[in-house]
Parts: structure tokens; C-alpha cells; sequence
């Protein structure tokens, strides 16, 4: 057994040791929560028709549509959204854990896990792809479902 282990002098410098890597540990925790809480990220579309963007939950803030609705089908435009969506929360996901690795590090356990949960959580199934030449609704004769790109 190590006798430094039981001198009061040694055991105060690991104590102070221990204290200033907790107290580090929490002040990085809380710059990350800080940064994670202030991300928002804005999408769009190739094709013109949607921008969404999200806030650092993922939760739609602000969706902007284009004229260009107008001459798709309603589920084009239904599916192009949540796919842009998908985009979003993609780009989330990957500026969250750029956030956490620049805070806390990936070295530890906990903040790998803590990565992995937050890119599970924002990523969660992959978003549908946009429907092109689709026309699976009744009442939508008369629009255009092809994408933009096809139609060029």
C-alpha cells in the first residue's frame, strides 16, 4: 500500500486534484449545454419548394414555402418537407456532436454516450425521399408530380 496514500498532505493535493477536474468537467458541461441550446439550423430543398428550419431539439421553428407549390401535387410537396426535414435534423445531429467533442472531448465514456444518444435522438429514421412522378392522392389531376429537375 502506498504510504503518501495516508499523509494528510498528500491526500489534500489529490483532493484539490479531483476537485479542479470536476469543477472543469462541470464548467465544460454547462458551455456545452449553453452552445447545444442556442443551435438552430435552416434547410432547403434543391428544388426550391420548401426551407424549414429547426431549433436544437429538432422541433420545426419556421417553414417557408415557395410559389413553385402551386404547380406540384399536395403529397410532392408533403414529402419534400419531410425530407428536407430529415436534411435538417441530419445537419443537426452532426453540429451537436461537434459541439459536444469541442466541450467535454469524445475520451470519456459518458461523453460518447452522450454523442451517440444525441445523434440517435436527431436523427431517429431516415426522413422519405421526395416523391417524383408520384401521384398516389385522389384530387391531385391536374398537378405536375414530377420534380422540378425532371421537368427542366
Amino acid at each position: 500500500m502506498d504510504g503518501n496514500i495516508l499523509e494528510p498532505d498528500h491526500a489534500r493535493e489529490r483532493l484539490a486534484a479531483w476537485k479542479g477536474r470536476i469543477d472543469k468537467l462541470a464548467a465544460d458541461t454547462a458551455a456545452m449545454s449553453d452552445r447545444l441550446r442556442e443551435v438552430r439550423v435552416t434547410a432547403g430543398d434543391p428544388t426550391g419548394l420548401a426551407e424549414v428550419t429547426i431549433d436544437s431539439t429538432g422541433a420545426l421553428v419556421d417553414l417557408r414555402l415557395t410559389d413553385r407549390i402551386q404547380r406540384v401535387a399536395p403529397t410532392v410537396v408533403a414529402r419534400t418537407i419531410m425530407a428536407t426535414l430529415g436534411e435538417a435534423r441530419n445537419t443537426l445531429a452532426d453540429r451537436s456532436q461537434e459541439i459536444i467533442a469541442d466541450t467535454v472531448g469524445t475520451e470519456s465514456p459518458a461523453a460518447r454516450a452522450i454523442a451517440d444518444s444525441v445523434g440517435r435522438q436527431l436523427r431517429g429514421s431516415p426522413a422519405p425521399e421526395p416523391a417524383v412522378g408520384r401521384n398516389d392522392d385522389e384530387g391531385d389531376e391536374g398537378f405536375d408530380t414530377r420534380s422540378y429537375l425532371e421537368r427542366r
